[in-house]
């Protein structure tokens, strides 16, 4: 099932997710620019390892990406719940709760994992907690699915959609744990970096809400998107 997009319009331009947005996609394709051995020393000077711990590859390694699937899933995720998480916040303090997050998220995958020598790459963390942010803020909203075989479109609530992906990357995190883990080079999906950074969306967004912007509007996912002039 892939997400297209919820039912909430924004009701300002969403600045910093469409910059975040557009940083995230130049540094992919910087990437590409590349040769293959250029592409891989460029995660692993600004990826985050946990074995040696920056703070400033905190930030640079929330811009890496491993590929292009990578990329796509995290910038459509970002999307369609970053617009109006923004909206509910104002645009400063959506950039500190991202960057939050961020944080929040490398800090747990860094202690359940301190000795891995695999860079840690993508903004998946920060956008983790955008969507617990979302869940907190807007629990009755619908998303649109895309179900691809076979093609068709269906409306899930947010936080059906929300909740079952927490609980699967907390599974999954269970049995990426070191007890399971092969060995310090061994990769893969950051899972507790997932599930830490929605659990800090849910604990900051009630700090960072900007209680005037309660008014909600809706559309039916169906009909085409109504104009936004910010």
């Amino acid at each position: 099932m892939i997400p297209l997009r919820d039912v909430i319009p924004s009701r300002t331009t969403p600045g910093v997710t469409l910059t975040l947005i557009a940083c995230n996609v130049l540094v992919y394709l910087f990437g590409l620019l590349l040769t293959d051995q250029g592409r891989e020393n460029l995660i692993i000077a600004f990826g985050l390892v946990p074995a040696y711990f920056s703070v400033v590859n905190i930030f640079t390694s929330m811009f890496m990406h491993g590929g292009l699937a990578h990329l796509a899933g995290n910038m459509l995720f970002l999307w369609i719940f970053g617009d109006n998480v923004e909206d509910r916040m104002g645009h400063g303090r959506f950039v500190l709760f991202y960057a939050a997050c961020g944080i929040a998220a490398a800090w747990a995958q860094t202690a359940l994992h301190p000795t891995s020598l695999v860079p840690m790459v993508g903004a998946s963390g920060a956008i983790a907690g955008v969507m617990g942010a979302y869940l907190v803020l807007y629990p009755q909203s619908r998303i649109l699915m895309l179900f691809p075989f076979p093609l068709f479109l269906f409306e899930l609530p947010a936080v059906v959609f929300l909740a079952g992906w927490f609980v699967v990357q907390f599974l999954n995190g269970l049995t990426s744990l070191p007890l399971f883990e092969r060995d310090a080079l061994s990769g893969g999906v950051a899972f507790w970096a997932h599930v830490a950074g929605l659990a800090a969306g849910v604990v900051l967004v009630p700090f960072l809400k900007r209680p005037e912007r309660t008014r909600v509007e809706w559309w039916d996912p169906m009909e085409p998107l109504p104009r936004q002039d910010a």
